[in-house]
């Protein structure tokens, strides 16, 4: 299951996934982005190889709905790779309003919370299972234009170390993925 996974980055990792055997869910919030992502895997793979389920990360409840359709569709999750963000606002952080302040903290770490939340029981029933949570290195320095999210970034770290710590004794890998600068659409504004 991968959010965030309809282009960029996010479709790499579903195809890289599913040229390895994977079963994957590809998922964002465009339904035709992840029809167009699915069918470039399927092309690749085989016809089975990627489904779509979209679904807005902000939200509880459209989380557990992909959850519950990719249980559904393809079983157990045994991997997570969590790679769905935001960054609504470039500029310093003297000017970040609330609204949008809450809003990348939600999205970029709340719902990493919950989504790991929702599949570990899965993983922990087998005693076997992989979250990738896709940070940034960004959260490492601080920057004059993405200060909010690059703290977002350092609480997504720091999510997967306690999240590995327990879990680890369940079989369970988490990591954080901390990319630099890849030319995707998300980084266009760099």
């Amino acid at each position: 299951l991968l959010t965030g996974s309809s282009k960029g980055m996010g479709k790499a990792m579903a195809l890289a996934l599913a040229q390895h055997g994977a079963k994957v869910v590809v998922s964002s919030r465009k339904q035709d982005q992840c029809d167009a992502a699915v069918v470039e895997i399927n092309e690749i793979c085989g016809s089975e190889a990627a489904i779509a389920i979209t679904c807005n990360i902000g939200y509880k409840e459209q989380l557990q709905s992909l959850v519950d359709q990719t249980r559904e569709k393809l079983g157990p999750i045994e991997i997570l790779v969590s790679n769905a963000g935001i960054n609504p606002f470039y500029g310093p952080m003297s000017e970040i309003s609330d609204e949008a302040f809450d809003k990348v903290m939600a999205s970029n770490v709340r719902s990493n919370h919950w989504l790991c939340q929702m599949v570990s029981g899965d993983m922990i029933k087998s005693g076997n299972g992989s979250i990738m949570i896709t940070a940034s290195t960004g959260a490492f320095s601080p920057s004059t234009t993405l200060g909010t999210y690059n703290i977002s970034k350092l609480a997504d770290i720091a999510l997967a170390r306690n999240l590995a710590a327990e879990l680890g004794p369940h079989g369970i890998r988490v990591n954080a993925i901390c990319p630099g600068l890849i030319r995707t659409d998300f980084a266009q504004a760099l």
